[in-house]
């Protein structure tokens, strides 16, 4: 029996936020219902590799849930909704602001039937403002915040980050929201309404790099930030087999235990700032590094107790000993893997399913 358990949950969203927050719901004992508009369903069930009946992306977020195929323009389908949240805990919606006012599944509808009800809504910039009308996936949105002015390239120019990381943290911050809505109603009796920003919340999981801006309305160079690219312990260096190691701790105990291991505990003075006059320490790390392979780097590194990490390659995270040892990577009976769950309870852990829904399979 999970946290969660006898939680009711109707899940209206597609793609990756709102999946993401009702993935956890489920992971800990929640009956999740996906509501899917037919005769498709979510677009992820019909998007990228597919293996073991479901696409992979489908299966990853979606695994857990029941499905539940409803047109809510059709007014009998829009009952049958609405039947379902008379009963539910929490709803969760990802649709333009005033597209679910529209279809009459909005919260001040619901809430009138079900004062105990927790809605969240996810958009892309929150319910008002000037961009409410806009329509934007995460990739806008990280331009839009500033996080890819941080996120260069070799070439210098902002790139494509590898993960949507506004789709994460709106998945975060709405299932925190939806926890903290819930605990609430233990005190109050009502649920409440959560307006979800996608914009806001990558912005605000930002404050580590918005200092300068904050503070002096400046634009930082992050090839000169502490964790940007200007800190010769928070680096990547290339080894001389090929692969890479990721140095990442400034503090002065490693500093001073890998420059005094190298008889260069001179230039430990440069690494109390960021900046340009790490050009030495670079060098210095540049070729020591350089002359080893990414194995020898390592295990300098462990001797030396210096915090780093190797740069692996995707198949190669999956088998990472300490995943495995951890059994983060979980196998179901058809062969196909899936990615656990990372928060563990010690008296009620997760009770997962690896088993994702047909379209309409609990009709």
């Amino acid at each position: 029996m999970g946290q969660l358990e006898g939680l009711k949950v109707l899940d209206l969203t597609s793609f990756i936020p709102g999946p993401f927050l009702t993935l956890a719901l489920a992971d800990h004992g929640a009956q999740v219902t996906k509501i899917e508009m037919p005769p498709g369903g979510d677009a992820y069930r019909q998007t990228g590799l597919a293996q073991g009946g479901h696409t992979a992306l489908f299966r990853a977020y979606n695994r857990g849930k029941d499905s539940l195929a409803l047109n809510l323009k059709d007014p009998a389908d829009r009952a049958r909704f609405l039947a379902l949240a008379d009963d539910a805990d929490v709803i969760v919606e990802g649709a333009r602001p005033g597209v679910a006012r529209r279809l009459g599944v909005d919260y001040d509808t619901i809430s009138a039937r079900n004062p105990r009800i927790v809605y969240c809504s996810i958009s892309a910039f929150g319910q008002d403002g000037p961009d409410v009308a806009r329509p934007a996936h995460d990739l806008g949105l990280a331009g839009a915040t500033g996080f890819l002015s941080m996120n260069l390239g070799s070439d210098g120019r902002p790139t494509i980050p590898a993960i949507p990381v506004s789709d994460v943290t709106a998945g975060l911050f709405g299932l925190s929201g939806v926890l903290m809505a819930l605990l609430g109603r233990e005190r109050t009796g009502k649920g409440d309404f959560l307006d979800i920003s996608m914009q806001e919340t990558l912005l605000a999981s930002m404050l580590n790099i918005l200092p300068p801006a904050l503070t002096e309305d400046r634009q930082p160079d992050p090839r000169q930030e502490r964790t940007t690219g200007g800190a010769a312990f928070y680096a990547l260096y290339d080894c001389a087999d090929g692969r890479q190691i990721a140095l990442a701790g400034q503090e002065p105990k490693f500093v001073t235990a890998l420059l005094g291991h190298l008889g260069r505990t001179d230039l430990a003075d440069l690494c109390q700032s960021p900046g340009p006059h790490q050009a030495p320490v670079f060098a210095l790390l540049t070729q020591t590094f350089g002359e080893m392979t990414a194995s020898e780097a390592g295990a300098l590194c462990d001797r030396l107790d210096l915090c780093w990490g190797p740069v692996n390659s995707l198949p190669e995270a999956l088998v990472d000993p300490q995943i495995v040892a951890r059994g983060l990577i979980l196998t179901a009976p058809d062969g196909t893997r899936h990615v656990g769950t990372p928060i563990r309870f010690r008296n009620q852990p997760a009770d997962l399913s690896l088993d994702a829904p047909q379209l309409d399979a609990d009709a």
